[in-house]
């Protein structure tokens, strides 16, 4: 802190930031005072008081995380990213579960999910790597990124937790786009998800949707025709490769880029299968039709757009919520805190939620765009991307547009380790962008 004049780089800080995370933040504390009460007025839960305890502790955090100067240890992130990833194996084998998820660390009541934090680390060891092989091809750049993404994820994935697995590839499709990889790796990486996430919902579809002796279904209930498929797929890939190489036709090129699609999509889906249990993959399913599995996935869905529309234009008023405090809506304080919000403020209220976070990402690609150093860029850019990331499926599952994955709304849903991660990510962005003027 010595090379920094303190009355400068305070004022250099983003205030804008620092006020609409705090906005949030008190928003989120009413929302779940709200969410702990039933429909008699009676308390049942004070989540509340251990909101505020993890939110003063969290602007400690930010204020420790804005005055280290990231640029000056990046040199030691590898070591970070190394020590998270032998926490997340401890917390495979010996943590708590909760949810169905061995996913957490702690004492009695209290608990640290580390998945939160290595999402934070992962950024910062990835910047680095990205920052240090610009001069290295674009190709061995994916490779590499996905191998330092790829390990924490399957890590989590093996606990199981699908939602926090799930964050870790926003962060890489941006940090790689603020690099400057070649756009067709990462349209690669974004089809390869989407195909992934088809395969995985395709058992159960022929399940619900496709009716006994349709082709469609006799193929989902059979694994033997999807490896046969899958085996098929991998032909005509290096069918392609081959005639990529010797004839160098765009054509082969291209053929074979769509094949690697599907053989990487069916290879993770297949481990997906193996992995994930059926009601988190069912999860997938009801955001397409709810009413496949009403009393079961569909239900939180349901009870959730059920209490988003009773709230109408301007709400019911806060305490007011019917659904809430009935307790219709599963995990109320957690995941669907949006819905508590929209019942009782209104369309007008979650409208303002939905405009906070907006402008919230928007000051974050202004510091991105403003700062000079690479490596600060990147790490700006994954932390828009995971905040990104965590507001649309968040808001998106309350509205029935996106699966039900468990993902927290940051600064708002209960919880510390998702509030102290965002609290630590907000305090590296204020303090880049209080030293862009020396960079």
């Amino acid at each position: 802190m010595r090379h920094i004049q303190l009355p400068k780089f305070i004022s250099g800080l983003d205030y804008v930031i620092l006020m609409v995370c705090l906005l949030l933040t008190g928003i989120g504390i009413a929302s779940i005072y709200s969410a702990g009460i039933d429909s008699e007025g009676v308390r049942f839960s004070n989540e509340y008081s251990k909101q505020i305890l993890w939110a003063v502790s969290g602007l400690a955090i930010m204020i420790a995380a804005l005055i280290l100067d990231i640029s000056r240890l990046k040199d030691y992130t590898l070591f970070a990213y190394l020590v998270i990833l032998l926490i997340l194996i401890y917390t495979r084998f010996a943590g708590r579960v909760v949810n169905g998820a061995r996913s957490w660390l702690g004492i009695g009541e209290y608990g640290i999910q580390p998945s939160e934090f290595a999402k934070i680390l992962t950024i910062l060891f990835l910047a680095r790597y990205l920052d240090s092989s610009e001069q290295s091809s674009s190709f061995k750049r994916l490779v590499m990124s996905s191998i330092i993404i790829g390990i924490p994820v399957l890590l989590i994935l093996s606990q199981p937790d699908f939602g926090s697995a799930l964050v870790f590839f926003p962060i890489l499709i941006v940090m790689l786009h603020v690099a400057g990889i070649d756009k067709r790796y990462i349209l690669f990486i974004l089809f390869s998800i989407v195909c992934t996430f088809l395969f995985l919902m395709l058992p159960l579809a022929g399940k619900y949707f496709f009716s006994t002796g349709n082709i469609l279904d006799l193929f989902f209930q059979r694994p033997g025709y999807a490896i046969m498929l899958s085996g098929l797929f991998l032909i005509a890939l290096v069918l392609s490769l081959w005639g990529w190489l010797v004839f160098k036709k765009r054509y082969y090129f291209w053929l074979s880029y769509t094949f690697s699609i599907l053989d990487l999509s069916i290879a993770i889906a297949y481990a997906g299968h193996k992995v994930l249990k059926e009601y988190q993959i069912m999860r997938l399913m009801v955001f397409l039709n709810p009413n496949v599995d009403p009393q079961g996935a569909g239900w939180n869905i349901l009870q959730s757009v059920t209490a988003i529309g009773s709230g109408g234009l301007i709400g019911k008023g806060f305490l007011q919520g019917t659904q809430s405090h009935a307790r219709f809506i599963p995990q109320q304080s957690t995941d669907f805190i949006f819905s508590i919000i929209a019942e009782e403020w209104g369309f007008i209220g979650g409208l303002f939620l939905v405009g906070l976070f907006c402008f919230l990402l928007y000051r974050m690609l202004v510091v991105l765009s403003s700062t000079k150093d690479k490596y600060s860029m990147l790490v700006c850019g994954g932390i828009f991307g995971m905040f990104t990331f965590h507001f649309m499926i968040n808001v998106g599952m309350a509205i029935g547009i996106m699966p039900i994955t468990g993902i927290p709304l940051y600064f708002i849903s209960y919880g510390g380790s998702s509030l102290w991660a965002a609290f630590m990510a907000i305090g590296f962005l204020l303090g880049i962008s209080s030293r862009r003027y020396r960079m």
